[in-house]
């Protein structure tokens, strides 16, 4: 009996060894506690494998009994094992940290493309500005992301107003309205609001900025047709986050902001808020602002619920209000005399209310929903005239994202709606409606050769007060990326696009909508374009870093709107059958040096015509040949110094007129005791300003007219502050 007694015992302990057992776990980022997507969790020498979550999180199933060995990998990070005998004593998610690699194989997940890919993997070229390249154009303007994009190739922020400093982001030379802004994806910077976009988005709660060139419009629909910007938030981790930051600038320009974020159990929160005030700064002493008075607010909360590892839910509001003053000095002081009585006063009202649910499957199919509503209201004030308006705008967004052998697949719905209502009259009151139907796949044909083809339909309605008019558009789109050895890689893509008609564009911006007559019998603009790239990159002596991009550009615009004044004064816009064409290239080099010395080349070339213009055609505002230089040597945690310079091209005007080429230099430092960063900005310290070749203000000085922006306005700028990380 007791032998039988042994024997049974021994039985069971064999089959609890032998029984398929499981293990939880939690991946996190080694640096931020955020929590890791993607990670692939494989028992080690089997095919038995499972990938995290959108929460980090993942249950690896069918585990023999024992000690076993699993790997965790993801792109980006090192590699990690971890040995466990099972059963585990508690049935528990064990926490799992990964730490990135170096900058040589820094390889981000995307957000833009919805593929929850790598940079390394996606047949779509995207660019990324990371976390530490915010981190330090934001200690040069804290209050907005005008700066972030500044020394990226084949991208400008162009000023559009002399007296209110609005700006538009023009991508490959072509007009901003042909850019879609997008913040976590979320398309509401367009149209009336779409002057003062670039300076009502705060760098500080952003985790990075992608970027697509050429034409997006699988997953974007109309406006992207020079490509797409896409401002990232941070998300939060399990690691809270608490970020405070003070400016000063010597020009009158103070800021001071802060954001939170932490995630506990199943809740989590993210909070941003910033206060931004200029004084008017008149630096030629004209008696006109090169920088308007202004003070706005954001405060930005976020919440998120996650019911399981599964499931995540946001809802989050964005409120911003502002008024900025700009024009003649003793106006904006409140003490107007005979003779000096211009102005241009803005006041801003900004609500924006987003929802998004995101919800996995075990198979890792995801079904997501977005919807978001903005309101705008807005308020132009000059002597003796007043354009004020509320746009409403409602985006909806359905997609379901699956996984077949080598084939990602997203297809979706969304629906626009956009609404413009006129105060004072309402001969420009107008509304748009667009539904779109989507198929996008991403196809590993090998693990070196990867294809993404789209196709999106979409159907726009517009009415206004003269006309209503109803299109469809069919728009195909493909990309390829060949990875042609372990150095050399190469990107091309291309698709067709379009943009719906609008009055609200960089020019008649400048002329705060004066005597702009209503749309009337207009057609959308319709484009057709393309890139190509090649990228090689490779390691010199064991400590130089060097890899250089090649990229290749083209783009169309056929029945572009223009802009027409008659005899009386007013303004029209009008198709005209003569197209708009840029093309050129731009050229990128790295090098980085034991990943402490950075050294970087951007060059841009663009030859964008109209040829609807007279003369020698070419668009104005853009500079033919721009060169980017910036030398970067830092301390990770202990200091950073950055030298940077700019040359930019002539340019020509709207009147013909053709500016000279100039240089402009920048020079930052900073440096991190603990937790608190001290850091210093000598912006355009050569002093490059346009009002030293001539005043941009024209008589009379009751009544100025004021020249187009195309060099700096303020000139010379000094800030300096602090930032405490908790």
């Amino acid at each position: 009996m007791k032998k039988i007694l042994t024997l049974l015992f021994a039985t069971m302990l064999i089959d609890s060894a032998n029984a398929q057992q499981h293990l939880k776990v939690l991946v996190i980022n080694a640096v931020t506690g955020e929590p890791l997507a993607g990670v692939s969790v494989v028992l080690q020498k089997t095919n038995s494998g499972t990938t995290t979550d959108n929460n980090g999180q993942a249950e690896l199933k069918n585990i023999p009994g024992g000690k076993q060995v699993i790997v965790f990998s993801h792109t980006g990070y090192e590699t990690k094992t971890a040995a466990f005998i099972f059963p585990l004593e508690k049935d528990e998610a064990v926490e799992i940290v990964l730490t990135g690699i170096s900058e040589e194989m820094e390889e981000v997940v995307l957000q833009s493309t919805r593929t929850s890919r790598s940079i390394a993997t996606t047949p779509t070229r995207v660019e990324m500005i990371d976390g530490e390249e915010l981190d330090e154009k934001g200690n040069m303007r804290p209050a907005n992301v005008s700066m972030l994009l500044h020394e990226s190739t084949g991208l400008q922020v162009q000023q559009t107003s002399a007296t209110s400093g609005n700006a538009s982001i023009r991508v490959q030379g072509l007009d901003g309205k042909y850019t879609q802004l997008l913040k976590d994806g979320y398309p509401n910077f367009g149209n009336f609001a779409s002057g003062l976009s670039v300076l009502e988005i705060p760098p500080l709660d952003l985790k990075q900025v992608e970027v697509i060139k050429g034409p997006a419009s699988t997953l974007y629909g109309g406006g992207a047709i020079a490509g797409v910007v896409n401002f990232i938030s941070k998300m939060p981790g399990q690691k809270g986050e608490y970020d405070l930051m003070f400016n000063q600038s010597h020009i009158g320009q103070t800021n001071i902001g802060g954001y939170a974020s932490q995630k506990k159990g199943k809740f989590g929160y993210a909070v941003l808020g910033l206060f931004n005030f200029q004084k008017a700064y008149d630096v030629d002493k004209d008696d006109f602002s090169e920088l308007p008075r202004s003070n706005n607010f954001i405060i930005n909360p976020r919440l998120f619920f996650y019911p399981d590892s599964s499931i995540m839910i946001m809802l989050g509001n964005s409120f911003t209000k502002g008024t900025n003053t700009g024009g003649d000095m003793q106006v904006i002081k409140g003490d107007p005399v005979p003779g000096h009585v211009y102005f241009e006063k803005n006041r801003t009202t900004r609500n924006t209310t987003t929802l998004e649910a995101d919800k996995k499957f075990a198979n890792r199919n995801v079904i997501k929903l977005k919807q978001s509503v903005s309101i705008f209201d807005r308020h132009i004030n000059i002597p003796n005239y007043e354009f004020s308006g509320q746009s409403t705008n409602s985006f909806t967004d359905l997609s379901l994202l699956f996984l077949k052998q080598k084939h990602t697949v997203i297809g979706g719905l969304n629906f626009v709606y956009d609404k413009f209502r006129q105060e004072i009259s309402n001969i420009h009151n107008a509304r748009s409606f667009t539904t779109g139907i989507y198929l996008q796949d991403t196809w590993d044909i090998t693990d070196n050769i990867k294809m993404e083809t789209g196709l999106r339909l979409d159907n726009a309605d517009f009415k206004n007060n003269k006309y209503s008019k109803n299109q469809t558009f069919l728009l195909p789109r493909i990309s390829a990326l060949f990875k042609l050895t372990d150095k050399i890689s190469s990107r091309i893509g291309g698709g067709l696009g379009y943009k719906m008609p609008t009055i609200f564009t960089e020019q008649t911006e400048s002329m705060q909508y004066r005597n702009v007559l209503p749309l009337n019998e207009v057609v959308a603009e319709r484009s057709v374009g393309g890139t190509a790239d090649i990228n090689f990159k490779t390691k010199i002596g064991g400590d130089l870093l060097f890899s250089i991009n090649q990229l290749f550009f083209y783009t169309v615009i056929n029945k572009p709107l223009v802009l027409r004044t008659d005899g009386l004064g007013n303004h029209s816009f009008i198709n005209t059958s003569k197209p708009i064409t840029s093309s050129g290239f731009e050229t990128n080099l790295k090098f980085i040096f034991k990943e402490d010395l950075k050294f970087f080349i951007g060059y841009t070339f663009i030859n964008a015509k109209a040829a609807y213009l007279t003369g020698n055609r070419f668009l104005p505002l853009l500079p033919k040949n721009k060169l980017n230089l910036t030398l970067m040597y830092e301390k990770e945690d202990n200091f950073k110094l950055g030298l940077e310079g700019y040359f930019t091209d002539r340019q020509y005007l709207y009147n013909g007129f053709r500016t000279p080429s100039f240089w402009e230099f920048g020079f930052m430092a900073q440096k991190t005791f603990g937790i608190l960063s001290v850091f210093v900005n000598f912006e355009n310290f050569t002093d490059q300003r346009q009002s030293k070749y001539k005043t941009v203000a024209n008589p009379p000085h009751n009544d100025p007219g004021f020249d187009d922006i195309w060099n700096h306005a303020e000139g010379f700028v000094v800030n300096g502050g602090v930032k405490i990380k908790f």
